[in-house]
């Protein structure tokens, strides 16, 4: 389906961003006459698009967007099997660059960063005061190494093992009781007190439930985010300007507002 003609604010061909943002009266739109814009999105990005996904359709009115979070990997998969969805946005690039090469995508645009936060109880029954400590606590809860927070988190031990003494990479993986599929799912471990600590992104741990546990900079796993339209999309206009939209200052506050950092 093309998009609907937009009247006299918006060129019926392709919104700019500017005229998006220029704050112009949209006319009345009929929900029943609405284009579809389906967006997949890594589980770590929920807070900031689900904002997103309103302020957008407030200023595109004529664009209903739909929202599907999961974990990257998962996503990417859907994509390769043919789910038919218009704009991806991961929580790394290697999941996008295979995309890329499969000609899924054409290109991808860097609109984030994160890092990595290392999560207790408020209690903080195991005591765990330094990523050291990680070797010897009980019920420990990772991401799995197939989702990116499990990567970037391997990353993490990798370093940390280069000061810390050989092994204690393992004997970190060897205290998880669980490697969970996404982000959510380690933060919501500790959360409900089945989990003494876990290691997610800093943005996934502002919770009054929690503590954070600091991590040595020096230390630190850079963690960016992009974003591409698909290849095969059905509403490549459309796609271009949400991902224009994600990219302008409204994007960018929201993003801010979720503690991740944004390209100045």
């Amino acid at each position: 389906m093309q998009p609907k003609p937009l009247g006299p604010c918006l060129s019926p061909a392709l919104i700019t961003l500017g005229v998006i943002l220029s704050g112009c009266v949209q006319p009345s739109v009929d929900p029943n006459t609405k284009t579809e814009l389906l967006v997949y999105a890594a589980s770590s990005l929920t807070g900031p698009f689900t904002e997103l996904e309103d302020a957008f359709e407030k200023a595109v009115p004529q664009v209903d967007v739909r929202m599907v979070f999961a974990g990257s990997q998962a996503l990417r998969l859907q994509i390769e099997q043919g789910a038919l969805a218009d704009v991806f946005a991961s929580a790394n690039q290697t999941h996008m660059d295979a995309l890329i090469r499969g000609k899924h995508i054409e290109k991808s645009h860097y609109f984030a960063s994160n890092e990595l936060a290392l999560i207790v109880p408020n209690n903080n029954p195991a005591g765990v005061e330094t990523l050291a400590d990680l070797a010897s606590t009980s019920l420990l809860v990772l991401g799995s190494d197939n989702v990116p927070v499990g990567t970037y988190t391997e990353q993490l031990l990798d370093r940390a093992e280069l000061e810390l003494g050989e092994g204690f990479k393992a004997r970190v993986q060897g205290q998880a009781v669980s490697f969970e599929n996404n982000v959510r799912l380690v933060r919501s471990k500790v959360e409900m007190g089945e989990a003494n600590a876990a290691i997610v992104y800093l943005t996934e741990s502002m919770s009054p439930s929690l503590k954070i546990v600091s991590i040595p900079g020096h230390l630190r796993v850079p963690i960016r985010y992009p974003v591409g339209a698909l290849a095969a999309s059905s509403q490549p206009l459309w796609a271009k300007e949400f991902i224009a939209y994600l990219l302008s200052a409204r994007g960018k506050q929201l993003l801010s507002e979720h503690l991740f950092q944004v390209p100045q």
